[in-house]
């Protein structure tokens, strides 16, 4: 075995590690913000469920985020805006939170940005 090899894949296992635990972090920060209690950030589903709760919307749009193709992907950019919204930020944060989302959701989770209402 190429001890190259086992370093690169050993490196690549502790990038992924860092990144879901720096991500978990960082959702537990928004949950927490928006007057959620932060563990749920931690549990699969479930937060998704905590997440349209946030963002104003009924717990039957995840079947559709789910189920559906290409439906799947509208509401989440939609849930992705209405998130910005409900923390004051405007179409430009949102396109952030698409393209850049480990450097925007970390902004909104750590910033000065605080949680309004659902949008």
């Amino acid at each position: 075995m190429n001890i190259f090899l086992l370093a690169n894949e050993s490196m690549y296992g502790l990038l992924c590690m860092v990144l879901v635990i720096f991500s978990i972090i960082v959702m537990w920060m928004i949950f927490e913000k928006a007057g959620q209690a932060g563990w749920k950030a931690i549990i699969p589903i479930y937060n998704m469920l905590v997440l349209l709760q946030i963002v104003g919307k009924p717990w039957w749009w995840l079947l559709l985020i789910c189920f559906i193709p290409i439906v799947n992907i509208i509401l989440s950019i939609w849930v992705i805006n209405l998130l910005a919204k409900s923390f004051g930020k405007g179409v430009g944060f949102t396109i952030g939170l698409i393209i850049l989302p480990f450097i925007f959701f970390p902004i909104l989770a750590f910033g000065k940005a605080s949680y309004t209402k659902p949008a």
